[in-house]
């Protein structure tokens, strides 16, 4: 039942391609973010940060931004940088690296899915975020960072995407992050036709990431249900088994007012604790390696604190539940100024580093959830803890353009 169409996207000349598309911009530090803008100027961070370097920007969230920020895109298209298909089409995407490769289908998703729930989310969103990328929608009118949306695996949609993908892509480029990607044009109407049957057929589709992107597209279709276009979103669906799934660790810049004999007996009464000579990550749902004061830690719910219910059994539930609500009284994660994350797929070092360059800090090292568990918890209307998942993978901003 889920309904998918093809679209016109727009997409980088072949010979810029590996120059105009980019890594989501959050994920840039400020260093390398002025570093790359600096030495390319085809780079689609041109378009998302069009007053680089300019002596009075406009706010980043406001309409004035926005504005520059389509006049920008509509200057790369003018000078041929992006150009848009002449005809609707289904894209596949093939991303290969360290932690394995990725291949799935680019594609209009359905407002109407996500409003009747056969698209499901885990995580709740914060409603001035969707207000401000709707916003942002309204005045650009594209949308260039796809939903990754995930699917129980079927057989025949395997079989379109592997015929297609002996074919050359239309795309090959490697960038410095030593990720390959690759780009296919689906553009027979037996492979259209089956796509979108076979994903009709399919009556449950998850979240992977872009909760906020999808809430926002809901918003924004509010006002414009008379554009067809605006009915969907720009998607990237893949088989849930190929999805790679990190853990999304926590540091608590300060513990105070407890020190740390005190905060050691208040998780004592949740936990066994084993201290550790040396660094050793958690190996079940029901532990967490925890590092303050220079030392590590691994601790073990105990059998009479886990509770019967899922989703207090979900690792970073119990962070919240057992740690953050009960030790330091931490009702609400989400905005929270005290807390800091790191995606799991970076070096436990980095964790280390940032613990030691705070004081009185501690670091929680968590286990990485199953997509059984996310699908879980999305089948019974639950939602996870913010920050719970870092999932590969992540596609480049500007790769395929979703215009409205």
């Amino acid at each position: 039942m889920a309904k998918v169409i093809p679209f016109k996207a727009v997409r980088p000349s072949r010979n810029k391609v590996h120059l105009i598309c980019s890594r989501p911009f959050y994920t840039y530090k400020k260093s390398h973010l002025k570093a790359k803008l600096e030495s390319n100027p085809y780079s689609f961070l041109h378009v998302i940060n069009p007053e680089f370097n300019q002596p009075k920007p406009t706010h980043p969230n406001s309409p004035g931004r926005f504005k520059k920020v389509k006049n920008k895109y509509e200057e790369f298209k003018k000078n041929n940088y992006l150009s848009k298909d002449d005809n609707a089409h289904f894209y596949i995407y093939r991303q290969t690296t360290e932690y394995g490769v990725f291949k799935g289908i680019i594609a209009g998703g359905s407002i109407d899915d996500y409003q009747s729930n056969i698209i499901k989310k885990h995580e709740n969103t914060i409603t001035q975020r969707e207000i401000v990328f709707k916003d942002y929608l309204e005045i650009t009118n594209f949308h260039a960072e796809p939903v990754l949306l995930t699917y129980k695996p079927n057989q025949k949609i395997k079989n379109i995407i592997n015929q297609n993908i002996s074919k050359r892509p239309e795309y090959e480029f490697t960038t410095t992050d030593k990720k390959v990607h690759e780009l296919w044009i689906v553009d027979q109407a037996l492979d259209i036709s089956g796509i979108m049957d076979e994903m009709e057929a399919i009556n449950k589709v998850y979240i992977a990431d872009g909760h906020h992107r999808i809430a926002s597209s809901q918003l924004y279709n509010q006002n414009k249900k008379d554009n067809f276009l605006s009915n969907y979103f720009l998607s990237f669906f893949i088989d849930q088994q190929e999805l790679k799934i990190f853990e999304f660790n926590r540091v608590v810049k300060n513990i105070s007012p407890l020190g740390e004999e005190e905060f050691l007996i208040k998780l004592g009464l949740n936990f066994k604790i084993t201290p550790l000579k040396v660094h050793q990550a958690p190996s079940s749902k029901l532990e967490l390696s925890i590092y303050l004061n220079n030392s590590w830690y691994l601790i073990k719910v105990k059998s009479e604190k886990i509770k019967n219910d899922f989703k207090s059994q979900l690792n970073s539930q119990m962070v919240s539940d057992l740690i953050f609500n009960e030790i330091f009284n931490i009702k609400n994660i989400s905005n929270n100024n005290n807390i800091e994350y790191i995606k799991g797929n970076q070096p436990i070092d980095l964790l280390i580093r940032k613990v030691n360059n705070y004081k009185n800090s501690l670091g929680i090292e968590l286990f990485p959830h199953e997509i059984g568990e996310i699908t879980s918890i999305a089948d019974m209307g639950e939602t996870m803890p913010p920050k719970s998942t870092w999932i590969e993978p992540k596609l480049r901003s500007g790769l395929t353009i979703y215009e409205y």
